[in-house]
């Protein structure tokens, strides 16, 4: 059966598309955070018993190469692998020379301090343990003398409860779920709700800001009255309406507003579910004599190399199984490829990071106000990889700099044209956008308007719809919500 051209063209297409496992892996693993590498790394050991972790960098840098040289020409005798085989041993001995070249470009002539270590390690610690809700006030549960059924009520009121410590499931069907009495659902209720942290337990929000009052034994009737309601009213900061309705000076409902702020809505909030996650940086920019250098995060990466072992297989008997000859292949050929994708990883990491803290120096040394306008395609096509290889490379990954700690993509962002022919970029704009409205009189905040006539004046012209875009990525609510009394 003939084939279309139009046909053969297009599983021709498909065919070119399909990436093999070797590249796939390889984009896994640019993509990945340092910690998910970690991870990675360490299941690839677990199924590859030909890759060994060596205990010092130097060691992965040295002998590996060192190994890798006598795996491929020592001994041909007891191994004969074939002409393939041996191309790929030299792959991965260059590999190891590349990787050595990256190793003294991130590490030579650094000194560290004891204070700069114990800064980073600190920044490395990415998981903390915490008490979750449920087991802090299943502590104060068992500390009340119920019998058994008023127990078991109590667990289930505490299982119900969201991350926020609300209850969600209507007494009525507690009692249901439990076969008792609804009477007896809200007695142990009632109990549940005078545990800490004040406000767990209840079933809204004006249970939970009343169950605080009720501790505090506060009887404000103001305060009750707004949080009875007026609650959506100050959300919208119609106090002189409030104040009239109540007939009390506006002062009062300010005072009171003040006070409601200070209860927590949230009050289950402050436990974890059990594990809480900081950032690991992957890469450290620090200041040496007015240079900025950039450190690749390794610490958290075991340095690779493939083990003698295949020899020892390969040479205990005269009469080697096909099928153990090719499993030792594939695990050599798949422990190459793991070293060569992180080490391409860790090498593109660092050209794209050399690349920024050149263009973007003037963020080094004063800060967020000298962002210069740069966008992936111009740190692609300077450092000769492609756009898509950026934006994955920079996936997830954050950095930590004498500004502070920054997601690798905070400094790409785009170009905006001043009146006065220069150009800005659109995360200047917001900041300057933010550091206005921060300046405003309260009682008169600024509109969008106003604001576009302010930015004016240096130099920025923009569009309504521009500063009410930024505005609200920024989170900051419109005039009429940021009014004050």
């Amino acid at each position: 059966m003939s084939i279309s051209p139009r046909l053969e063209q297009t599983l021709k297409t498909t065919q070119q598309m399909i990436l093999s496992p070797q590249m796939q892996q390889a984009i896994q693993i640019l993509q990945m955070p340092i910690m998910e590498l970690r991870a990675k790394i360490s299941e690839e050991m677990d199924s590859n018993p030909l890759l060994e972790e060596l205990s010092t960098k130097e060691d992965s840098l040295e002998t590996t190469l060192s190994n890798i040289n006598n795996n491929s020409t020592e001994n041909s005798d007891d191994v004969q692998p074939d002409a393939e085989f041996k191309d790929e041993f030299q792959r991965l001995s260059d590999l190891d020379d590349e990787w050595k070249n990256l190793y003294k470009q991130t590490s030579s002539n650094i000194k560290h301090t004891a204070q700069d270590e114990e800064k980073r390690r600190f920044m490395e610690t990415s998981i903390a343990h915490t008490e979750s809700l449920s087991t802090h006030l299943t502590q104060q549960l068992n500390l009340l003398e119920l019998n058994e059924a008023d127990r078991e009520i109590g667990e289930f009121l505490i299982g119900s409860m969201d991350k926020n410590g609300y209850i969600n499931v209507p007494a009525e069907q507690v009692a249901l779920s439990m076969k008792c009495a609804e009477e007896d659902v809200e007695r142990i209720l009632s109990k549940v709700q005078k545990f800490t942290p004040i406000g767990v337990g209840a079933r809204d929000l004006k249970e939970c800001l009343f169950l605080q009052l009720n501790h505090m034994n506060n009887e404000d009737p103001v305060i009750r009255e707004i949080i009875e309601n007026h609650l959506e009213d100050i959300a919208k900061r119609k106090y002189p309406q409030i104040a009239k309705k109540l007939k009390v000076p506006v002062s009062k409902i300010q005072e009171s507003v003040v006070f409601i702020s200070s209860l927590d809505p949230k009050p289950g909030r402050i436990f974890g579910q059990d594990t809480v996650t900081y950032i690991t940086p992957d890469i450290y920019i620090e200041e040496k004599d007015g240079e900025y250098q950039i450190i690749l995060n390794d610490d958290n990466i075991p340095h690779l190399h493939i083990s003698n072992l295949y020899k020892q297989l390969m040479s205990d008997s005269d009469e080697v199984k096909d099928e153990t000859v090719d499993y030792i292949k594939n695990k050599v050929r798949s422990g190459m490829w793991l070293i060569k994708n992180i080490q391409q990883r860790q090498q593109t990491i660092y050209n794209i990071m050399k690349k920024i803290v050149e263009l973007q120096k003037k963020f080094f040394r004063e800060g967020i106000g000298f962002l210069i306008p740069l966008t992936m395609q111009e740190v692609a096509s300077q450092i000769g990889i492609h756009e898509s290889t950026v934006s994955r490379a920079i996936s997830k990954k954050y950095t930590q700099t004498p500004q502070g700690l920054f997601p690798v993509k905070f400094f790409f962002s785009v170009e905006m044209k001043k009146s006065d022919g220069g150009i800005t970029s659109a995360r200047n704009i917001k900041q300057k956008i933010q550091d206005t409205i921060a300046k405003e009189d309260p009682k008169s905040p600024l509109s969008d308007q106003e604001i576009i006539a302010l930015l004016k004046t240096e130099g920025l012209e923009l569009a309504r719809r521009t500063v009410a875009k930024y505005r609200k990525e920024l989170r900051i609510p419109p005039s009429n919500l940021r009014r004050s009394y």
